[in-house]
């Protein structure tokens, strides 16, 4: 098991009834709707990161122009 964390719900039946998959990382097997997934991290939003740098910025007495 990796030191990510696991989801807690199907994202199409919303049960809970998961378990890893053999087919790779990040993939999961829903035993209640017999369906398989799998959960990637795509990437950080560039409006996420200037969002968090203008309230950083805020904090620090700097200028968020």
């Amino acid at each position: 098991m990796s030191g990510r964390a696991a989801p807690f719900y199907c994202p199409y039946c919303g049960d809970e009834d998961l378990r890893p998959s053999e087919e790779g990382h990040g993939s999961w097997e829903c035993g209640a709707c017999n369906r398989a997934f799998r959960l990637s991290f795509l990437g950080l939003l560039a409006k996420g990161v200037t969002t968090q740098a203008r309230q950083h910025d805020n904090r620090q007495g700097g200028s968020s122009t």
